[in-house]
């Protein structure tokens, strides 16, 4: 297992520590552009900004993305790409709580945390997130950098596209295709399928009784 480099130092990668260094990998450092070189943050050491990266050889280390992921955002997409066209590979996380099923395929930088649930059959693509308590059931095809959030609840073979956000407590039908780059709002249960590039929100009925003394 080679050293780890967190790119970011906000909450994400405060978590994605957690998740490195209970796993028992060694983790390196922090790098950020917010913040000043030989700081500390979470008790590592801020190496400095992403060029300090370029001082370690390739071969010796490995990248875990630490920018946090909301819908339609692309810093934490176009940073990995910049670092793997200048040859750096990263770490797949599986925090060592989370239970992941043998038969499944996690994709180069994925990062499975806490709590998560992934059953038989699964594919989960490049760089995706299965947050904080998910749970992925069987036969489930997750695509390239989704970020799939704290509790949601995605029943079996739900076909996720890729750059699509599940919002928190979010639920997913069996059989259900979300197209690429959607978002789905947190809470939102989904019961039909979801065409490329939408919002899907739930509507939510707010009854309010007036209570007499």
């Amino acid at each position: 297992m080679k050293p780890a480099i967190i790119l970011g130092a906000g909450g994400h990668a405060k978590v994605l520590a957690e998740a490195l260094i209970q796993s028992g990998s060694e983790v390196l450092g922090f790098v950020t552009p917010d913040a000043v070189p030989e700081e500390e943050y979470f008790g590592y050491r801020i190496l400095g900004d992403d060029d300090v990266v370029k001082t370690y050889n390739s071969d010796d280390i490995v990248l875990a993305n630490g920018i946090g992921m909301l819908p339609r955002q692309t810093l934490r997409w176009c940073l990995a790409a910049q670092m793997r066209k200048d040859g750096y590979s990263f770490v797949t996380v599986r925090h060592p709580s989370a239970i992941v099923s043998s038969d499944i395929i996690l994709y180069e930088g994925v990062q499975v945390m806490a709590g998560a649930i992934i059953q038989p059959g699964c594919k989960i693509g490049q760089d995706s997130i299965i947050n904080t308590g998910s749970q992925i059931e069987h036969d489930t095809t997750i695509g390239d950098q989704c970020h799939i959030a704290p509790g949601v609840t995605l029943s079996g073979e739900v076909h996720v596209g890729n750059n699509v956000h599940i919002g928190t407590g979010a639920q997913v039908i069996q059989g259900i295709k979300i197209g690429e780059g959607s978002v789905i709002a947190a809470g939102t249960t989904v019961y039909k399928d979801v065409p490329s590039g939408m919002m899907v929100r739930q509507q939510v009925r707010i009854v309010m009784e007036i209570l007499k003394d």
